[in-house]
């Protein structure tokens, strides 16, 4: 047998393979977890507010060269170890909170398994087969996929490690953003001086029934719009436009005329005429939103299986050949396998395909009880999970080859990431509930009530078909007419108050390239960072929040009066927090404009 070498590749990353600095350390893996614990708690917050999450791993970066150079310094990959620890228990987090929270919602059985050893137990498995499922593909989508395959998450990571020299001035940003979300958070949610929600919601005798516009003032909303950008904020804030502001009225207006209840009767059995906005959205709108995210991810999964498909074929053979090279240089090591994973894929259309396939099998066999719904979440949680920690150590294995990572050290703080996250991952989450409510106001958990409801209309079989497939043809009329449907329908199955805010920070972002002359492409812009700052800070001032009113320390945000009456209540309590709302984005704008280089 003729041993061969590693092949010679054009790139040379930025620590060459001929040097090992400093690498795994203690430092570094106790930081990374610290880091992946309070992103991870932030991301529940998030992900239970908003239906959406946003990842940290560039602030995470950041903070790891400003930390580690007060303890005495560090290498460049050290700081990677930071970063791709952290960054892997504010991934699992996300995915916790799209499914799990789920088993809450489905009676009588469901609530009995939201348990913290299910939670720990789920979020372990999905975490740790996500790590598994990529370490096999990283050399057929990072290496030979390099310069095809931008990773555009990954690539700023490496680029703020080796701006490393900058790191206190991109700290700085970071930390800015944190203080003022924290401040401002704490300010409306914990002092309560002001309004945590502007807007208004027409009667129902109105000319315009029921049309609601509102906005959730919280500083994170606004750093989620910027970080996504005007154009998929502009789209999300659409689907809820036509949610909140087309087909309720029109629903109520038709109402009007409708001697009965409309099929499917709510549990309140009123008719159209007789519902609140939130009760018509409840009973019928949230199914065609259902729809329209079914569609949408469904469609977007399709669009990547060309790159599943020739991905996977490519890793088998060149899993097969490795076994017959030599010596293996430094960063052509990886963790050993003796399986084969798969890709990762969009998180929506993954999970609900899988939840689909599930329902379906169970409805073949005859499991169409109560009882297997549960089930059907869990074997959907771990995919999704699974799906979200796949795509995070992706992005985190294209750093590490960008800047001269040792694959098999990055592969170690992944899993320590994922583990030492998952224990308080499920705390976080159930305290949350005990004290807030998962599927109240504070906490709507929007993915999490998608998801049930798609498992409790599968195997009942009384899934009403007819919204259902209305939402699935606004997907498929977005698509047709060029437009990716899938952050349309989640906006249109989100609340208002909640794409409204993200809306408004993409609008800040398009202004701020306007006023610049040029878009902010890269990851590590002043905007994006001072974006990050804010998400963090608002998200972990919740939690604040929660643990405040959980003691009996303060009143529920949403519903006191307020320290000062004049600028919480009535016409100008919405107009102070109107104002206020759009002092931040001024604040975030004047930003997101100054050199950081």
């Amino acid at each position: 047998m003729v041993t061969r070498v590693s092949e010679p590749t054009a790139f040379q990353p930025y620590v060459p393979a001929s040097r090992s600095p400093a690498e795994f350390t203690a430092k570094a893996i106790v930081i990374g977890a610290i880091f992946g614990l309070v992103f991870g708690a932030s991301t529940v917050y998030l992900g239970l507010r908003a239906g959406l999450t946003v990842s940290a791993s560039i602030p995470i970066a950041v903070l790891a060269i400003s930390v580690l150079k007060k303890l005495g310094g560090s290498t460049i990959l050290e700081n990677n170890i930071v970063q791709t620890i952290g960054s892997a228990g504010e991934t699992v987090a996300g995915g916790v909170v799209f499914t799990i929270p789920a088993l809450i919602f489905l009676t009588p059985y469901g609530p009995s398994y939201f348990n913290y050893f299910q939670i720990t137990v789920l979020a372990l498995a999905g975490g740790i087969l996500g790590i598994l499922m990529m370490i096999p593909l990283r050399r057929a989508l990072i290496v030979k996929e390099h310069g095809v395959l931008p990773y555009p998450e990954g690539s700023a990571c490496a680029d703020v490690l080796i701006a490393g020299e900058r790191g206190g001035q991109l700290a700085a940003t970071v930390f800015t953003g944190l203080g003022i979300g924290a401040l401002w958070k704490s300010l409306s949610w914990i002092v309560q001086l002001f309004r945590t929600v502007v807007g208004y919601s027409m009667s129902r005798a109105s000319f315009f029934p029921n049309a609601t516009l509102n906005v959730d003032i919280s500083p994170e909303y606004m750093g989620v719009g910027y970080v996504i950008g005007p154009r998929i904020a502009g789209v999300m804030f659409a689907g809820g436009v036509l949610s909140w502001m087309v087909l309720l009225p029109l629903l109520s207006i038709l109402g009007r005329y409708m001697p009965g209840p409309l099929p499917p009767v709510p549990a309140s059995g009123l008719r159209l005429d007789q519902m609140s906005a939130q009760q018509i959205w409840s009973a019928y709108i949230r199914y065609t939103g259902a729809g329209a995210v079914l569609a949408a991810g469904i469609i977007t999964l399709c669009r990547t299986i060309p790159t599943i498909v020739s991905s996977f074929r490519d890793s088998v053979k060149d899993f097969g050949a490795r076994g017959a090279r030599g010596a293996t240089v430094r960063t052509e090591r990886d963790m050993p396998m003796s399986v084969i994973g798969t890709s990762s894929n969009p998180i929506s259309g993954m999970t609900i395909a899988t939840l689909i396939l599930t329902c379906s099998i169970f409805v073949g066999i005859g499991w169409t009880g109560d009882a297997y719904a549960p089930i059907a979440i869990c074997v959907g949680a771990v995919v999704c999970i699974a799906a979200a920690q796949a795509g995070g150590t992706s992005q985190d294995l294209k750093t590490g080859f960008l800047v001269g990572a040792t694959p098999l050290y990055q592969q170690l703080g992944l899993v320590v990431g994922v583990v030492t996250s998952a224990f308080v991952i499920g705390m976080t989450t159930l305290y949350l509930h005990s004290v807030m409510g998962i599927g109240s106001t504070s906490l709507p958990a929007p993915q999490a009530t998608l998801m049930s409801t798609i498992i409790r209309g599968l195997l009942s079989r009384n899934l009403p078909w007819g919204l259902v497939l209305v939402g699935v043809f606004i997907s498929v009329t977005l698509e047709l007419c060029g437009i990716h449907s899938l952050s349309f329908a989640v906006g249109s199955y989100l609340p208002i108050a909640t794409t409204a805010p993200i809306f408004v920070g993409g609008l800040v972002r398009a202004y701020v390239e306007k006023k610049t002359g040029h878009k902010e492409e890269s990851e590590v812009g002043a905007g994006t960072l001072y974006s990050s700052g804010l998400i963090a800070g608002g998200s972990l001032a919740g939690i604040l929040y929660a643990v405040l009113y959980g003691r009996n320390m303060i009143r529920d945000a949403e519903d006191v009066q307020g320290i000062v009456p004049f600028v919480h209540e009535g016409t100008s309590g919405m107009l102070f927090g109107a104002l206020l709302f759009l002092t931040l984005a001024i604040i975030l704008a004047r930003a997101a404009q100054k050199k950081i280089g």
